[in-house]
């Protein structure tokens, strides 16, 4: 099942308008900033309006700035569309601001090492990061992360 022409249009306009991408609709991605290409493949997927987002380091290549900015964007993105995101990052950071729940795994074989919820609020600002409960998730995460390498 397919949709219309005109559902088309109206799936690009809305989920453009989500990543903060109007009027680049007609770009090439060779046209597109590290980061509004990231933020395009953030709104292929949501164009299908699937329940649940599968995001593999998207943001890994992109430098520091851009990252925090395109980390808020996310935050914002999820509260907008209630969608379940799963997000996989090999930095502790990132992987304790935008998560609601955080699943630490070891290498090879992949085993869970670790489930942790966050205590953190819905809303974060990037400034959290320096708070007591946010440093101490981290410590966490790195600890299971430890656990997981004591077997090579």
């Amino acid at each position: 099942m397919g949709f219309s022409r005109d559902e088309q249009e109206g799936r690009v306009k809305n989920v453009l308008q989500l990543v903060d991408l109007e009027g680049f609709g007609k770009k090439f991605p060779w046209q597109l900033s590290g980061g509004m290409q990231q933020r395009a493949s953030i709104a292929r997927a949501l164009a299908f309006d699937a329940d649940i987002l599968l995001m593999d380091e998207p943001f890994g290549a992109l430098d520091e700035i851009v990252r925090d900015r395109l980390n808020e964007e996310l935050l914002k993105l999820w509260a907008r569309t209630g969608k379940t995101i799963g997000f996989v990052t090999h930095s502790i950071p990132e992987a304790v601001y935008l998560s609601t729940k955080i699943v630490v795994m070891s290498p090879r074989p992949g085993r869970i090492t670790d489930v942790i919820d966050s205590p953190l609020p819905k809303d974060r600002p990037l400034d959290i990061r320096d708070s007591r409960e946010f440093i101490e998730i981290a410590h966490r995460v790195r600890d299971g992360l430890r656990a997981g390498h004591g077997d090579d």
